[in-house]
């Protein structure tokens, strides 16, 4: 009888078996639990930025405070130099001393915890990250606190979850729900966080992980006003753009695109550089903190992390020649000090830079709106540097709450993004892993064999084994000269009770002699396939089990044998990907054969011969 026929006797269970998602029982504890990360990131990236401050006002201002003050404000003149090379020098020691992960911006560390450590990160990273960022660019580092706190905030959810008995899916949830809910403290973009999970860290788009991440979002969010500023960070409005606007959009896609190439080919060129120093690495900070020093000593706004220097960007109250001098002074410096291996984050710089780049290009585009391009070109830089176009659209609105300029960041933002596909094998993110000899696919799909279930893919023609044959018997019968398959189904009656081979009746007739087949079973569960699960599933538990085939039975009570699926069988939902992904076909098609002779009928030019006139 049919899988089908068995499932018509219980049509309540076999509708229950095959919904939309994967089953959410563990689903309220994990969003529980992602809900109490998030206001415990939100509390660190509250300290990340007071430790920002702290160290700013100690190295530039030598007091002792937390009141928030640019770098750029500082009197040290030649001495400012020194600052970044002190600064430097404590993070090497850090590094090498107490932890290596908190050297990079934080983010592909953060991915590789995920895919190749089970989400597992340690206390260390989670203590000394936000110090050695705090020292990094409260002594003039031109980074952002969004990469430091990722990494913080990912360890923090990540050490939650090592308190708990859960999955390492479930872990690796708890870990981006950390990470982006730091995100949204530091910006207040719970929306744009969320998009960076799916875009970039959660490798995966699932209730199982969406909700987690979202609500911790939200907490962190709600939790913002309460201990920092509430509100949009760089509040804007713009008219609503029209078409030259949005063609002008493309333009400024490329442009960003060709910056984001550059800025990242160039950032990997210094780091080879670095890399072939004689010295330990331990050093390189302090040098990547020389060129730091000098720049910030020529154009002083670079240093830090320019929130205040962005806001001034996106209002165009900065000259002209004041912003080519930034934009050169701060990729320079934010190159070289990454390079270095120091600690800090990748955002804020992107910002900056893009928007400067908008002041520099926007009034050579058609479509005026002085205030919208350095908005446009800080997201699509963004967008093309991190390959996460939806995200950096997303955090531009939440940052200025601008809806009008939606549809050209939407643009500009797509644009950059394929120019930087097109261009770029790995982005700035995934090249240091693939540095580190890991290699990160990241375009998603659903796998095939989550669409098929194992009634689709089975055999129902099972040939079996009677388990109260003798053993010889068995061995003679299905595995002499005529033998077809390598393992058989056991039955008893009707009912499943095991999987033997030639190897196990052999051993079976040497211990029990002319004992029976079923004899050789216990009373322990055989593994098994349901109809209705998928085939991943199977998949899953063919690797686990280290089988080749599984039966598969009506239901776990009776046993009742229905077919059998081998992993050869489970190729056979690629057949239907091959088919959508290679073959080229085409099902309709324009008469152009006839319309050619009309046209020339018209015209006086006469028809083609074998067409019709």
């Amino acid at each position: 009888m049919s899988d089908q026929a068995s499932f018509a006797r219980d049509p309540k269970r076999a509708h229950d078996e095959r919904r939309d998602f994967a089953p959410a029982e563990r689903l309220p504890r994990v969003v529980a639990l992602a809900a109490v990360i998030g206001g415990i990131s939100a509390l660190a990236a509250w300290l990340l930025l007071h430790l920002i401050r702290l160290f700013t006002n100690l190295f530039f201002f030598q007091v002792l405070s937390t009141r928030n003050q640019s770098p750029a404000a500082n009197t040290l003149g030649l001495l400012v130099i020194a600052v970044p090379v002190v600064g430097g020098l404590a993070i090497g020691l850090m590094a090498r001393h107490g932890s290596e992960k908190i050297r990079g911006h934080g983010i592909p560390e953060a991915i590789e915890a995920i895919l190749f450590n089970k989400s597992r990160m340690s206390p260390k990273v989670a203590i000394l990250k936000p110090i050695s960022s705090g020292i990094a660019i409260g002594s003039g580092g031109p980074f952002g606190a969004e990469g430091p706190i990722i990494m913080t905030g990912g360890a923090l959810g990540s050490l939650v979850g090592q308190f708990f008995r859960i999955t390492g899916g479930e872990r690796k949830t708890l870990l981006v729900a950390g990470a982006v809910a730091g995100m949204t403290a530091v910006f207040g973009t719970p929306i744009a966080a969320v998009m960076l999970a799916v875009e970039l860290l959660l490798f995966e788009l699932r209730p199982r992980s969406l909700l987690p991440v979202a609500v911790a979002c939200c907490v962190a969010a709600a939790v913002r006003p309460l201990l920092l500023d509430g509100g949009p960070l760089f509040p804007l409005h713009t008219a609503v753009a029209g078409l030259a606007t949005l063609g002008s959009c493309v333009a400024a896609g490329l442009a960003a695109g060709a910056l984001s190439w550059t800025v990242s080919t160039t950032l990997y060129k210094v780091e080879d550089a670095f890399g072939r120093l004689p010295i330990h690495w331990m050093w390189w900070p302090a040098l990547g903190g020389v060129v730091v020093g000098i720049g910030g000593w020529l154009e002083p706004r670079a240093l830090g992390v320019g929130y205040d220097v962005i806001a001034d960007l996106l209002a165009n109250r900065l000259a002209v020649g004041v912003v080519l001098g930034l934009i050169v002074c701060k990729a320079v410096m934010w190159v070289v000090a990454l390079g270095s291996g120091t600690s800090g984050g990748v955002l804020a710089p992107l910002l900056m830079m893009g928007a400067a780049l908008g002041v520099l290009v926007g009034p050579w585009l058609p479509g005026g709106q002085p205030a919208l391009w350095p908005l446009v070109f800080m997201a699509a830089t963004l967008g093309g540097m991190m390959r996460a176009p939806i995200m950096s659209v997303m955090f531009a609105l939440e940052l200025t709450q601008d809806v009008n300029a939606l549809l050209p960041l939407l643009v500009a933002s797509a644009v950059a993004y394929g120019f930087t596909v097109v261009t770029m094998p790995r982005s700035i993110l995934t090249e240091k892993i693939s540095r580190r000899g890991h290699h990160i696919y990241r375009e998603y799909g659903i796998d095939p064999l989550e669409r098929h279930v194992v009634s689709e893919v089975m055999t129902r023609d099972v040939v079996t084994i009677d388990g109260e044959a003798a053993i010889a018997d068995a061995l003679r019968r299905h595995f002499g000269a005529t033998q077809a398959h390598r393992a058989f189904p056991v039955l008893v009656g009707a009912r499943f009770i095991g999987m033997v081979d030639r190897e196990t009746l052999a051993d079976g007739l040497r211990r029990l002699g002319d004992a029976r087949v079923a004899d050789l079973f216990g009373a322990n569960v055989p593994a098994m396939a349901l109809p209705a699960e998928n085939c991943r599933i199977i998949a899953t538990r063919l690797a686990v089990h280290g089988l080749e085939r599984l039966p598969v039975v009506s239901d776990p009570q009776s046993r009742r044998l229905v077919g059998l699926i081998a992993r050869s069988d489970l190729v056979k939902p690629s057949l239907a990907v091959g088919d959508e992904e290679a073959v080229h076909e085409r099902f309709l098609a324009l008469p152009l054969g006839a319309a050619r002779s009309r046209f020339r009928a018209l015209t006086g030019g006469g028809a083609d011969r074998g067409e019709d006139a």
